[in-house]
């Protein structure tokens, strides 16, 4: 690797999407004043922002002259917004019936469950409309581009992506579920958005169909590493540290690697998908050296 600044990059880049998330989000006086609040209050509430990072990171496969900042912006807060809307549900008595995330009270505990389930709706339909809002001006790429976002975000958050892996994982909660799988589930509950995030990233960089594919094995690896290290840390670590329920898991009885294969063999895999996400990245030069950096934070973080 080059000399990449990753602490530095990591403070602008975490602040830039903060500033597009404030940007996006409507203010709280705005009516109904209660839903705008609680919207806030699950996006605003801290967060690694993983997937605003991987957008940023795999549009600087393409000179920052070169490209469309505002288009990258907004893409890298409407992914996080159809995030932090399945945090919501998720979190659910429905759901996983979790009552902390993030250090702090969930939605449905902070505001009530009905307002938690308006939140998720509104912030889902709020990133279509972002991406979507052209101008007369724009030109026939710009909108070719959008429309080849929305269609990732869609396809990545629906029955085949994120929403089917919850209802997969909902089905097999106390039920035996084999390795492979296990590993579908989680390329569909976790995979499908991280994927989408540097899918994102590389329709602002116009990147060649190749390069698309070297990216989409890239995620591939990396959102099951993100997966393998959320299932050791759910063994390993407290509450307090992870800022949301630990142990939460076996407490429910649901499958993971570390269930089905031992705390031994999930952090070899975690290393293992670490270096295959790397390898995906041979081909690009220093220009990449953000998503590398970025597969390394996500299989050795500690929360």
């Amino acid at each position: 690797m080059s000399h990449f600044q990753i602490e530095a990059w990591l403070a602008s880049q975490s602040q830039r999407a903060e500033n597009a998330l404030l940007h996006y989000l409507d203010s709280e006086s705005s009516t109904p004043e209660q839903l705008h609040k609680a919207m806030r209050y699950a996006v605003l509430g801290g967060g690694k922002r993983i997937r605003p990072l991987l957008v940023y990171a795999a549009s600087e496969l393409r000179p920052k002259e070169m490209l469309d900042q505002a288009l990258v912006d907004t893409a890298a807060a409407a992914i996080e917004m159809i995030h932090a809307y399945s945090l919501v549900h998720d979190d659910l008595p429905c759901m996983d019936d979790d009552d902390l995330r993030r250090g702090r009270p969930t939605v449905h505990k902070a505001f009530d469950e009905a307002t938690a389930l308006l939140v998720g709706d509104a912030l889902q339909t709020r990133a279509f409309e972002i991406l979507s809002n052209h101008h007369e001006s724009d030109s026939p790429q710009m909108i070719a581009m959008r429309l080849a976002m929305i269609e990732a975000l869609a396809l990545a958050s629906g029955s085949k992506g994120m929403a089917g892996g919850q209802a997969i994982d909902l089905q097999h909660v106390g039920k035996k579920m084999d390795l492979p799988a296990l590993e579908q589930m989680h390329a569909m509950k976790t995979g499908a958005l991280l994927i989408c995030a540097v899918q994102l990233g590389g329709i602002a960089a116009q990147v060649s169909k190749e390069d698309l594919k070297s990216l989409h094995s890239f995620a591939k690896a990396l959102g099951l590493a993100f997966q393998v290290v959320d299932d050791i840390l759910d063994a390993t670590a407290d509450s307090a540290t992870l800022g949301k329920t630990a142990g939460k898991d076996a407490a429910q009885d649901k499958p993971t690697y570390v269930t089905l294969k031992g705390l031994d063999y999930a952090q070899e895999l975690a290393k293992e998908l670490k270096g295959r996400a790397l390898n995906s990245l041979s081909q690009f030069g220093p220009e990449a050296d953000a998503l590398r950096h970025l597969a390394g934070l996500v299989v050795d973080r500690k929360k």
